[in-house]
């Protein structure tokens, strides 16, 4: 008992190198003259040194370590000295530290939600950009390519619209035909992206009604500044450049500023592999496949720790610009085309306080301003004489057009999140005002107010865990549902997690939907500002295993899923005018996907293998009047394998994806009923990672899409004057070699 009875004022803290954050319970071995004794770290990463410990030796030999960090040996020779131990994470990591939809900043393995995350050293060896990037590798995601719409997704079978994307638990606002486009969101100085599939929509509203993704930016520095430049460039065109401070100013103040430039300059199938900077006829392949784009953003971010409270101010932009050349046009005298050009513009500003008020009660605040504005313009250049100009408007044309649209929003909870207690609670509100506006908005102008307050319960009893949570909303166009959600965790002899879960997710109508008005000779499009909010049932259940055996961390889960939504908001042809189409939102059924998911991994100081396998059906609608099946299933698989070599220093990275075919029933031209389909294809991608000059340089060499995938079979069913019969669709530029540098200096 003597070694815990009588301490000196010397304390010992461990924290995680990368984050600064305290590690709990890390392990401190301390040698004696009788050999060596173990101790634990407290809540905070801190330990006191016994008296014992210099009562016998003029120094102090010391070991540190925690699962899943790389242990640390060091001496202690100064015994009125405090010390900070930094542990680097190992290659394995059993408690990723996870923040949406907890309490507090919470571990993977205490989650009562299943949170899926993509750390940055994945985002690192897959040599990402943006988000449609790194979700390529995902389970249980599909991803769509549009042209002039950008990346879309779907996630358990389910759109994107009903997907919840943030940034720092921020919605991101501009959704186009539903979709948020993947391509615009960039990972530089991103420290991990946070997955949470299922409805969210008690503590996030509308549209996470499939699931959540947050990204979440870095915020904490161990060091006293770093700086670094990264460069990515690609063989088919492409050129990134951007840079990055950080900097602590004392121990009150962070400063962290990142910027860079992407630009893309098209590609076609018919592009030569290497880049031929030889001259070549004018405009002989004016038109890509792939338009060019050209992306500048930059972020700026303040930290001000007041206590245990860090306050902080966020300020993010984007300006992208994508041509979209036409073929050449023979007139009498000249040659033209007419060419259309989108400028999208984001500027996103957020406040926020996250931290303990006391030793009880944490606080998340956010409060954001974000405007997305997307300009259309069409212009007919001469060819000859490079002259351009505005193509004039006529009644019913989209060739000019302007959308804006803006986002206000606050939420803020407290919640007690204590270990100890049986009972923990949260309690907070969501408050979002959005506005959008343009040439074919309603009135030019609509806005739309939701107002909520959201709580839950979390009770814990030995080895099982119960949360259940309710959110009321006030909605100003439509009828809000109560959405409650009940979730279940349980560990079974220490070792098996079993996790089950209800949830009643909801999607608001968007203003597009609600007051869109187009109106040509062809064809009408219009909003319904009657529409009903989108509902759904969610019904998951997963068991896990983890198991720690010698040096290696074996993990396995099995997981099933079912979605059922009601009020589904879609298209539906009316045919009231003429002999052109009339195509209106509406409230027009049900739509179901079910599946079932498994996973497994094997981590150790070198090798690190994850392998998933999902299968998931989606409800056909026209089986409700046809004698079709209800359901059509997709298969897909996905293996990850990364090698550490220790002579030479490297690490080689794996990255495969097979996408199964999608089927389903539409109708074609003359109202018949087809069979379609999107056949099955396969991503793989390669990559060499190096650190040279005392880790200042990091290097990462690689292949995309080594097996050269470019267009897939579809045979989709024609459906009138928005969607037309196709043999293919667009799935990637084909194979694709790259260099990625990353060069960072770092201050202790």
């Amino acid at each position: 008992m003597g070694y815990w009875a009588t301490s000196v004022a010397q304390v010992l803290s461990v924290t995680d190198a990368q984050t600064a954050q305290a590690l709990p319970g890390a392990t401190i071995g301390l040698r004696f003259s009788e050999g060596w004794k173990y101790f634990a770290a407290d809540k905070q990463g801190n330990f006191k040194l016994p008296s014992k410990a210099w009562s016998e030796q003029s120094f102090v030999p010391l070991k540190v370590s925690f699962i899943g960090y790389k242990n640390l040996k060091d001496t202690l020779r100064n015994p009125n000295e405090n010390r900070t131990f930094s542990l680097s994470p190992s290659t394995f990591n059993m408690n990723e530290v996870v923040v949406t939809a907890q309490y507090g900043e919470s571990s993977t393995e205490k989650s009562v939600h299943k949170v899926r995350v993509i750390s940055s050293e994945k985002i690192e060896q897959m040599a990402a950009v943006n988000l449609r990037d790194v979700l390529t590798n995902e389970l249980n995601v599909r991803l769509s390519q549009d042209n002039i719409l950008g990346s879309g997704m779907s996630l358990q079978g389910v759109s994107g619209q009903n997907v919840k994307i943030l940034v720092d638990g921020v919605p991101i606002v501009g959704r186009l035909d539903g979709q948020i486009d993947l391509s615009q969101l960039n990972l530089t100085d991103v420290e991990r992206i946070e997955i949470v599939e299922g409805p969210m929509s008690v503590n996030f509203g509308s549209n996470a009604l499939a699931g959540t993704i947050n990204i979440i930016t870095k915020k904490n520095l161990a060091k006293k500044w770093s700086v670094g430049v990264n460069s990515y460039t690609e063989n088919i065109g492409t050129y990134n450049l951007s840079a990055f401070l950080a900097k602590r100013i004392g121990d009150r103040h962070q400063l962290r500023i990142s910027a860079g430039r992407n630009f893309f300059d098209g590609w076609s199938p018919d592009d030569d592999f290497i880049p031929s900077f030889e001259a070549a006829l004018a405009d002989s392949s004016r038109v890509d496949q792939w338009n060019p784009k050209e992306q500048v953003f930059g972020r700026l971010q303040y930290f001000y720790k007041l206590q245990q409270i860090r306050l902080g101010y966020k300020l993010e932009f984007l300006d992208e610009s994508i041509t979209n050349r036409g073929f050449p046009r023979r007139g009498v005298r000249t040659i033209s085309a007419f060419d259309d050009y989108y400028h999208t513009n984001r500027l996103d500003n957020s406040l926020s306080a996250e931290g303990k008020l006391n030793d009880k009660l944490n606080l998340n605040f956010i409060a954001a301003y974000n405007d997305f504005e997307r300009i259309k313009e069409s212009r007919r250049k001469d060819l000859t004489t490079l002259a351009s100009e505005l193509v004039p408007e006529t009644a019913g044309n989209d060739l000019q057009d302007t959308s804006t649209f803006s986002l206000w929003m606050s939420r803020a909870s407290i919640s007690s999140s204590m270990d100890s207690s049986w009972l923990n609670y949260e309690i907070g509100y969501d408050l979002n005002y959005e506005r959008a506006s343009g040439a074919r908005i309603d009135n030019q102008e609509q806005a739309l107010g939701d107002y909520a307050m959201f709580g839950s319960l979390q009770i814990t009893s030995g080895n099982l865990v119960l949360k259940p949570a309710i959110r009321y909303a006030y909605n100003t166009k439509y009828d809000a549902p109560l959405t409650p959600a009940f979730n279940l965790k349980y560990k079974l002899l220490n070792q098996v997690t079993i996790r089950a879960s209800y949830a009643r997710g909801f999607r608001a109508p968007s203003l597009k939907e609600l007051y869109f008005n187009f109106d040509d000779v062809n064809h009408s499009l219009f909003g319904n500002p009657e529409l009903k909010a989108e509902e759904s049932n969610n019904y998951t259940i997963s068991i896990g295993r983890k198991h720690l055996f010698k040096k290696f961390l074996l993990e396995g889960e099995f997981s099933a899923f079912y979605n059922d939504i009601r009020n589904q908001i879609n298209f539906a042809n009316i045919n009231q005018f003429g002999g052109g189409d009339t195509l209106v939102y509406l409230n027009i059924g049900e739509f179901q996907t079910k599946g079932l998911n498994a996973r497994a991994s094997l981590a150790s100081e070198r090798v690190k293998l994850n392998l998933g396998y999902s299968y998931t059906g989606r409800y056909n609608r026209l089986a409700e009047e046809n004698p079709i099946q209800d359901f059509s299933y997709t298969a897909e698989w996905m293996a990850n394998v990364t090698y550490t070599f220790k002579d030479p220093e490297l690490q080689l990275a794996l990255f495969f994806k097979h996408q199964g075919e999608l089927p389903g029933f539409g109708y074609n031209a003359e109202d018949e009923l087809v069979e379609q389909s999107i056949a099955a294809f396969q991503m793989l991608d390669l990559s060499i990672n190096k650190a040279f000059w005392k880790k200042k340089l990091h290097a990462t060499l690689g292949c995309k899409n080594v097996l050269d995938v470019q267009n897939v079979q579809a045979n989709l069913a024609s459906g009138g004057a928005h969607t037309s019969a196709s043999n293919s669709i667009s799935v990637g530029t084909g194979r694709t070699v790259f260099i990625r540098l990353r060069l960072k200096f770092t201050h202790p």
